[in-house]
Order: C-alpha cells, then structure tokens, then sequence
C-alpha cells in the first residue's frame, strides 16, 4: 500500500470509530417506551398487510375478467405476501440503523 492512502484511512478511521460510537451513546439515552415498540409492530403488520389485500383484490378482478386455469387470487396472493415481507424487511433495516 502507498503512502497516501493509508494515511487517508487512518485519518478517516477515527471519524467513522466516534461516529458509531456518538449512535450508540445516543441510542442508549432514548428511552423508548412499550408504546414505541407496539407501534413498531403494528408498521410491520401493516407493511405485509396493505399490499397482500391489494394484491388479492386485484387477483379477484382478474379471476372474474379472465377465468382460467391459473388462479390470479392465489398467485398475486403470494405476490402481495412476498412484497410486504419485503417492504417490512427494508422498513424495519432503515429503523435498526438509528440504533
């Protein structure tokens, strides 16, 4: 390694080691109450919620405008179930990355 970049990583390490540090810190002085916990959770619910119920809503009009053999009710329903566990996972990841 040259010179200078690792002197510009070991200027830079200490930045980014009191920048976690100052969260941590922070993260432990915000009490967070059950409230914020059970408010959390119902996010959740609602992020896997909102779209499985459009997503089976529009399979149901699909079904009766398109009778067929594939049945757009179950198939958009494991589409709305995979898109809200996903919007859950990247909603509950941006939350985790203030503590």
């Amino acid at each position: 390694m040259t010179p200078e970049p690792r002197k510009k990583a070991e200027q830079r390490f200490p930045k980014e080691v009191g920048g976690k540090e100052e969260r941590k810190i922070k993260a432990r002085e915000e009490n967070r109450s059950v409230w914020f916990g059970l408010g959390m959770f119902g996010m959740v619910g609602w992020a896997v919620a909102v779209p499985t119920v459009a997503a089976v809503a529009l399979g149901v009009w699909l079904d009766g405008r398109y009778p067929g053999p594939p049945s757009w009710t179950l198939t958009l329903l494991v589409v709305g179930v995979a898109v809200g566990c996903l919007n859950a996972w990247f909603w509950i990841k941006r939350e985790s990355k203030k503590d």
